[in-house]
């Protein structure tokens, strides 16, 4: 592992070693937890499989940096768990999801607490889902070599140019965070980001319920048994994917679940002749468990079978309104330096603009003092849009 000295420059070009040991890794926890932040990434495979395959573990505290093998023999990542769970460090992460969703399989809990620096740069005018290249840029004036994105990191051994890669993914991170932080403190805005970071800290954004599935597919009709038929048909893929540990899409694609519904077959022949259905898979394993669900689902009595999409009450949103709503939503973006995905996505400019005051995230907290009290302005004609210059001009309304 490399150490400098707090505030010295740091050498890209020096190799932090590889830890193997649990012992090793046990040292370097225990500094890691007298740190006030930690930056984490992850190399990982998921391309074969439905569970993500943690093949490294980069971290970095303010003075050292440090690259984890996790796919060493004997080693016991217990100690990370116990770093990860320290509520008095800060676990620094860009674009979290992926990584803490890796974390909480390993340990069954959820970093805490977290930063993530991509949510960070879109409350600091970034844009939407900057990527760590561009912050690294902006923010630690370095340009990010691309060479090993695409590496294989569950093969051994690990070149020099990979370790110095993964590790750029946490050194420029410290940077980062402590530019991101400074920034958001001297605009009072650090409480804007932890809102967002609530979403992040649930254990439930990782987990999907096999029994809701379906909902991703968003089948166009409302014949309730076909829907039944449906998730049901998701439900069992879901969980053989896990099972076997196999993409859901390698398992059984998107398509072929709609016709297996559409046609409900009931004997392995039925089966074999859906698209994308072999006459091996349907007589093996998975072809008696999807055919038992579909038969299962069938048996259900109308009551337990799932509602349709309910179209929203009411008459549908003016384009007009929500043409104007999406200005006013650039204008007050750029007035706050704010991405403004993070503000409003198009649904809901699509009901701000249908009723009257809609329970959305929008109209509450700090979201509704940048942008959501003009809003409502707009729709009561209380507030115009004009042109001043190149830049949009707000006019309240007498």
């Amino acid at each position: 592992m490399s150490r400098r000295q707090p505030g010295a420059p740091e050498d890209s070009t020096s190799v932090p070693a590889l830890i193997t040991t649990t012992d090793a890794l046990a040292a370097l926890c225990d500094r890691l937890r007298r740190e006030p932040f930690v930056t984490v990434d992850t190399e990982f495979m998921r391309e074969r499989t439905y569970w993500p395959e943690l093949c490294l573990v980069q971290l970095a505290g303010q003075s050292e940096v440090a690259l984890v093998d996790a796919l060493a023999e004997g080693l016991d990542l217990a100690p990370l768990g116990a770093l990860l769970a320290d509520p008095n460090v800060v676990k620094v992460f860009h674009a979290a999801r992926q990584d803490v969703e890796i974390f909480l399989l390993k340990f069954d809990a959820v970093p805490t607490p977290l930063f993530d620096t991509q949510v960070a740069a879109m409350v600091a005018g970034f844009g939407d889902q900057v990527s760590y290249d561009q912050l690294c840029r902006s923010l630690a004036g370095v340009q990010i070599d691309k060479a090993h994105r695409f590496s294989d990191w569950s093969a051994r051994p690990l070149s020099p140019s990979q370790l110095l890669y993964a590790a750029g993914d946490v050194t420029h991170l410290r940077r980062i965070y402590v530019a991101l932080r400074d920034r958001l403190v001297r605009e009072g805005r650090l409480d804007w980001v932890g809102e967002e970071m609530a979403a992040l800290h649930d254990p439930n954004t990782y987990r999907t319920d096999p029994e809701r599935a379906w909902e991703r597919l968003r089948p166009r009709t409302t014949n309730r048994r076909f829907l039944g038929l449906l998730r049901a048909a998701a439900a069992w893929r879901e969980r053989e994917a896990q099972r076997i540990n196999i993409p859901r899409q390698r398992l059984v694609k998107d398509e072929t679940l709609l016709e297996v519904a559409a046609t409900g077959p009931e004997t392995v022949a039925e089966l074999a002749r859906a698209r994308g259905i072999s006459e091996g898979f349907a007589k093996g394993r998975s072809g008696t468990g999807l055919l038992a669900a579909i038969k299962a689902a069938k048996g259900l009595p109308d009551s337990e079978l799932p509602e349709a999409p309910k179209d929203r009450a009411g008459p549908p949103a003016s384009p007009a309104l929500v043409a104007l709503l999406k200005v006013l939503l650039a204008a007050k973006s750029e007035e706050h330096h704010v991405a403004p995905k993070l503000l409003a996505s198009s649904e809901d400019l699509d009901r701000l603009a249908a009723e009257a005051e809609p329970d959305l995230p929008v109209l509450h907290g700090w979201r509704r003092q940048v942008f959501g009290e003009a809003a409502l302005a707009l729709k009561g004609g209380r507030l115009a849009l004009g042109v001043e210059g190149r830049r949009v001009k707000l006019i309240a309304a007498g």
